[in-house]
């Protein structure tokens, strides 16, 4: 088992930036890939990065690419999410996963509570 906790969220405006944390425990952080989804009112869970678990390979979103960086720190059971360039549109419950790779949350095994980011135009 692997617990999440996500952290970092907030109220922001548009333009500006936010870092979100998600600390893990339980089993070996460093074996797990991570992703970060989100997920809007009435609208379906979205992806919006992942990054293997040594940190080599990273994957982001469409919507958040050149804006986003996912990163991680195995020596901190740490991942996170540096959004820059916010707009209202990103505003969104987010969500850290593990296990999974790629895209399609419904490949990822363990899920943390997630946090609320909302961006003011």
């Amino acid at each position: 088992q692997v617990q999440l906790v996500e952290s970092g969220g907030g109220l922001v405006q548009a333009g500006g930036s936010l870092r979100l944390s998600c600390a893990a425990s339980g089993r070996t952080f460093s074996g797990y890939n991570m992703g970060w989804f989100r997920q809007a009112p009435g609208k379906e869970r979205e992806f919006v990065a992942a990054i293997s678990w040594r940190g080599g390979s990273t994957l982001h979103g469409v919507s958040v690419k050149g804006r986003f960086t996912i990163s991680r720190d195995n020596a901190k059971n740490t991942v996170y999410l540096q959004m820059n360039s916010l707009k209202p549109d990103d505003t969104a419950v987010y969500y850290c996963a593990a296990g999974g790779w790629g895209s399609s949350y419904n490949i990822y095994d363990y899920w943390g509570q997630g946090t609320q980011v909302t961006v003011s135009s």
